[in-house]
């Protein structure tokens, strides 16, 4: 049985109303020298543009794994 590699580093990105913002800071994770990283995107769940940024990293670079948490704030909207 073969072992999957664990990669040396995670980073944890919160989104939240940073539409403006999401692009710049996920390529800049992804552009470092260290290429042995996993990006986890973790959507708060608000109604902007963000979602489809995040589906767009998480279908073209397998480093990026996406999860949705939907926040007591958001449920309400």
């Amino acid at each position: 049985m073969s072992k999957m590699k664990q990669p040396k580093i995670s980073v944890i990105v919160p989104i939240y109303k940073v539409e403006k913002y999401l692009v710049q800071c996920i390529d800049s994770i992804l552009n470092q020298t260290l290429k042995d990283i996993e990006v986890i995107l973790v959507d708060e769940g608000d109604r902007d543009a963000c979602r489809f940024i995040i589906d767009h990293y998480e279908q073209n670079d397998k480093r990026v794994k996406a999860y949705m948490k939907r926040t007591a704030v958001t449920a309400l909207l």
